[in-house]
């Protein structure tokens, strides 16, 4: 499975920084016995892991070299690969950048590396069809908000609507090789106009094709202004401190100290 992730935009909602806003670091991740600070958009790519990725491709812009030194060929047992969008001029071109390397049969999901989302293990919940992972938020007028039926099918994709009739926005898809490059053809003969993800889905469904949404998600913050900032490192508190907890219950539901033993020599 591949994972496409569009990172080639400019980022300006929380520049200047002095690196690429994907490699922001948000909290913070075990390298070994090692601790260190973690960019954001590794939460996205061990998400798509989990979700039974293998292969990932950044899409980036020609100036973010640093993407490419950060991760080198892969992490963990995902390999990658790097493809260059040479102006920023939309998500749907970044996406389509990568369909050269997508197999008609392979699945592929998408996702924005700005973002940090729960649960790590909803992607799985995708079904092998063009199907939307969705999460509510309280303002759904800032991201692409997702109506759907009775039957989880997609009716409309409202994009930064003020008056979002729904609170369920994406927050990543899935779909096979062969949708994808039906979504492609579909932007090409519209001639390229669409540069939101919703607006082509609704031209995809206005023409008989079929999306699904699925309210698997949690919790949904976008990473790229100061405020999202803040509330992510809120957010990813928040799961460590359950984490923490629920593995003081197991401990405690077993008989064992709610704290490991501390032997002399250890802090």
């Amino acid at each position: 499975m591949w994972g496409i992730v569009p990172a080639a935009g400019l980022g300006s909602r929380i520049q200047p920084l002095a690196f690429s806003k994907e490699l922001l670091p948000v909290g913070s991740r075990l390298d070994g016995p090692t601790e260190r600070p973690c960019a954001v958009s590794e939460y996205l790519v061990e998400r798509m892991i989990r979700g039974g990725a293998d292969k990932i491709c950044f899409v980036i812009s020609p100036g973010k070299s640093d993407i490419v030194e950060y991760f080198g060929a892969g992490y963990g047992p995902a390999s990658f690969a790097y493809v260059v969008q040479p102006e920023p001029v939309g998500l749907c071109d970044a996406i389509f950048r990568a369909e050269i390397l997508v197999g008609a049969d392979e699945p592929v999901v998408v996702g924005l590396p700005d973002t940090v989302w729960f649960p790590e293990t909803a992607l799985a919940l995708l079904p092998d069809a063009l199907s939307f992972l969705l999460f509510p938020v309280e303002h759904p007028e800032l991201f692409d908000a997702v109506v759907t039926d009775s039957e989880d099918r997609i009716l409309e994709i409202q994009v930064k609507r003020t008056n979002a009739s729904t609170s369920w926005i994406w927050g990543a898809f899935k779909m096979p090789g062969r949708v994808l490059r039906e979504l492609r053809d579909l932007w090409i003969a519209r001639g390229r106009r669409d540069e939101y993800v919703g607006s082509l889905i609704n031209a995809y469904i206005a023409a008989g094709g079929v999306a699904l949404g699925v309210r698997a998600g949690d919790s949904y913050v976008d990473v790229g202004t100061l405020y999202g900032y803040r509330a992510a490192i809120n957010l990813l508190a928040e799961a460590s401190s359950g984490a923490a907890s629920r593995l003081r219950g197991a401990r405690l539901a077993l008989g064992w100290p709610a704290k490991p033993a501390v032997h002399a020599g250890q802090r």
